[in-house]
């Protein structure tokens, strides 16, 4: 197995570093720690020693007394220098949590602790969970910082979002789960890239709108969030991202190439033109199913207390014209957010019809996951049967959904006659 040098920077989430050295540990690798002194001030270094059966080392000067050895390892017969022996021996290095201030010093190149010190001289795969405030991930510094490390190669593991330590506060910051973290380090260990390297994946979010005049329009309550949590965690994983969104205001996530649309048709177009190169379709925005058959030039006006009557024409179903042109090796997930009753079978129906390889079904009569929420709670609809996915935030329910998307294009590519 893998030895993984763990480091834990300053912040109230320390403590769920103690759960991934322990799935490490228990999952068969060998695991060392490296905190900064700040850290031994959330959690102490003799939880991290009894877990993973190693010292925990803290100052940039501080003497290994296991010489660099992982557990499981022979120590050398010579007393090396602490930091060098441990990066010399890491298959990969993870910093989780990482405080903005562990951050703005790795990305400086500062040493002035064990960590940041192992940091700089590691040439094994490295990876940064950043974990903080959301005001202070989201300045102009900390994001500066985070873009400098991903374009020196470290893969940056986005934070989710929901409730922060702060008491009342919301927002994104939250330290990912540890068997998050735990996959992201051995993805990096098996291929020595991100799972997603080389990979076109093509993704449309938000709802469109049909214009009844100038000012008013037929919409959706759709606010693209899954969406643009699928971009960001499919870039993450090394994918070539292109996003169609359709009246979306969030921004853009880094390394995603975005292109607005506003209409069915539009999404129509944009996505027909960018479908025939993508490896993966994951079709999360909510089209509508209906448009005024005549959109009017001026804003209608209202004329006594009489109604208004709208002749509606069916738009153009994006999806399964797509699927109907599918190439070999192409994936497509369609979604759906169903209301209340049998969705499941629902969205069973939709995979039949349109041929497709899965749908993530989610009921939106549920507040907790509906349309203004962080969080979700889906399930995954395939032709051998369903895969439910607990409730989390869309960011960590958008890395599952790709976990599952790489093992279906494994499994099919696995299949006897597929090449």
């Amino acid at each position: 197995m893998a030895r993984i040098l763990l480091g834990v920077s300053g912040g109230i989430a320390a403590y769920k570093a103690i759960e991934l050295a322990r799935l490490a540990t228990r999952a068969g690798h060998g695991v060392r720690v490296l905190m900064t002194p700040s850290a031994t001030r959330f959690v102490g270094a003799a939880t991290f020693e009894g877990i993973v059966g190693a010292p925990v080392l803290t100052g940039e000067f501080e003497r290994d007394p296991a010489r660099g050895a992982y557990p499981g390892d022979p120590a050398p017969e010579h007393d090396p220098i602490s930091h060098l022996e441990l990066v010399s021996r890491a298959d990969a290095m993870i910093v989780a949590p990482a405080s903005a201030n562990t951050i703005a010093k790795l990305a400086s190149g500062l040493c002035d602790s064990m960590l940041t010190t192992s940091f700089l001289a590691c040439t094994a795969p490295r990876l940064v969970a950043p974990a903080m405030n959301n005001r202070m991930y989201e300045a102009a510094a900390t994001r500066a910082n985070v873009d400098l490390l991903r374009e020196r190669g470290v893969t940056v593991i986005e934070p989710d979002s929901g409730p922060l330590a702060s008491r009342g506060e919301y927002g994104t910051g939250r330290l990912p789960a540890p068997e998050r973290l735990l996959a992201e380090v051995e993805a990096r260990i098996a291929g020595g890239s991100a799972p997603l390297d080389g990979m076109r994946v093509l993704i449309t979010a938000g709802g469109t709108r049909e214009a009844i005049d100038p000012v008013r329009f037929i919409g959706n309550r759709s606010r693209g969030r899954m969406g643009f949590a699928l971009a960001e965690a499919a870039a993450e994983r090394g994918a070539s991202v292109k996003l169609i969104a359709a009246n979306v205001g969030l921004p853009t996530p880094p390394g995603v190439e975005r292109i607005d649309v506003v209409s069915a048709a539009e999404l129509a177009e944009a996505t027909g033109a960018a479908y025939g190169d993508c490896h993966v379709l994951l079709m999360t925005a909510a089209v509508a199913d209906f448009r005024p058959r005549e959109s009017a030039e001026g804003k209608l006006v209202r004329e006594g207390s009489g109604g208004m009557a709208l002749d509606l024409e069916a738009t153009e179903d994006v999806l399964a014209g797509l699927a109907a042109r599918r190439s070999a090796g192409q994936t497509l997930i369609g979604f759906a957010a169903e209301h209340g009753g049998d969705f499941v079978e629902r969205a069973r129906g939709k995979l039949e019809r349109k041929g497709l390889d899965a749908v993530v079904v989610n009921d939106v009569s549920d507040p907790r996951i509906g349309f203004e929420s962080e969080e979700n709670e889906v399930t995954l609809v395939e032709a051998g049967g369903e895969i439910a996915l607990p409730r989390g935030s869309k960011r960590d329910v958008a890395g599952r959904i790709l976990d599952r998307v790489a093992e279906l294009r494994a499994e099919r590519d696995a299949a006897p006659g597929s090449g």
